[in-house]
């Protein structure tokens, strides 16, 4: 809260403003907050929290691999809605095989995440009320784990 002293008068002055004052572009536009974010393995892990979706095993990032339940080798796509988290272990047993063909189930469904949920897996310096701003944009079927603020 910036404050500083009337010249005139010597009385204290304040000025109390909110850590969002205005959000660049359109992201508050209805199609804003549903745009597809980039897909990458960071965000990937920490959209599925570390877990494999095969055996449930949580790993660290090192341990991890982008799994395509259909694989890119049978006409599947690089996107969020076919790529789920898994164990090296499990990637490996699964190879280019469908999730039912090597009698794995997947635990988990994936989903795409939107735009504020994505600022929160990017892992940015966000403050209490930013935070509030954005869980209130989190879609109700999100994996995210929110800390009360």
């Amino acid at each position: 809260m910036p404050s500083g002293t009337c010249q005139r008068t010597g009385e204290r002055s304040s000025i109390t403003a909110h850590s969002i004052i205005a959000i660049k572009g359109k992201a508050l536009a209805a199609k804003g907050f549903n745009q597809v974010p980039p897909l990458n393995n960071r965000e990937l892990f920490r959209r599925d929290r570390h877990m494999c979706a095969y055996c449930g095993g949580e790993f660290n990032y090192f341990r991890l691999t982008r799994d395509h339940i259909t694989p890119l080798s049978r006409g599947g796509r690089d996107t969020w809605m076919n790529v789920v988290t898994a164990c090296r272990h499990c990637n490996g047993h699964k190879r280019n095989r469908l999730p039912q063909e090597c009698g794995v189930e997947l635990l988990y469904a994936p989903y795409i995440p939107n735009k504020a949920e994505y600022l929160i897996l990017t892992n940015r310096r966000i403050l209490a009320d930013q935070m509030e701003f954005l869980k209130q944009h989190v879609a109700s079927h999100s994996r995210l784990v929110l800390a009360p603020a």
